[in-house]
């Protein structure tokens, strides 16, 4: 089993920063995609930011210039850099991991990133 806990959520005004960051502990396979999803009220859940283990990347189009994700594979930590914060990033913050080659995908509790004046 694999266990994911996210910190770093919280309240920040548009224009501003936030870095979540999601440890992961357990039995981790070493092939693995690590990274986050949001879900908005009334949304549906999207892909934000995803990592794989050895650096490919796929980054949601809406926050591609804003947001940065990068992992410590030695820590099985995975970060969500967040600048220049807009309103509509207003969502919970899902940290996933999910093993390649598997049907095996494990989920965070969320962490709340709330944008506003």
């Amino acid at each position: 089993q694999v266990q994911l806990v996210e910190s770093g959520g919280g309240l920040v005004q548009p224009g501003g920063s936030l870095r979540l960051s999601c440890a992961a502990s357990g039995s981790i396979p070493r092939f693995n995609v690590m990274g986050w999803h949001r879900q908005a009220p009334g949304k549906q859940r999207e892909l934000v930011a995803v990592m794989a283990n050895n650096g490919n990347t796929d980054v949601a189009d809406s926050v591609k210039d804003r947001f940065t994700i990068f992992r410590d594979n030695g820590k099985n930590t995975v970060y969500l850099q967040m600048n220049s914060l807009k309103p509509e990033d207003t969502a919970v913050y899902y940290c996933n991991l999910r093993v390649l080659g598997t049907t095996s995908n494990y989920w965070g509790r969320g962490t709340q990133v709330t944008v506003s004046s």
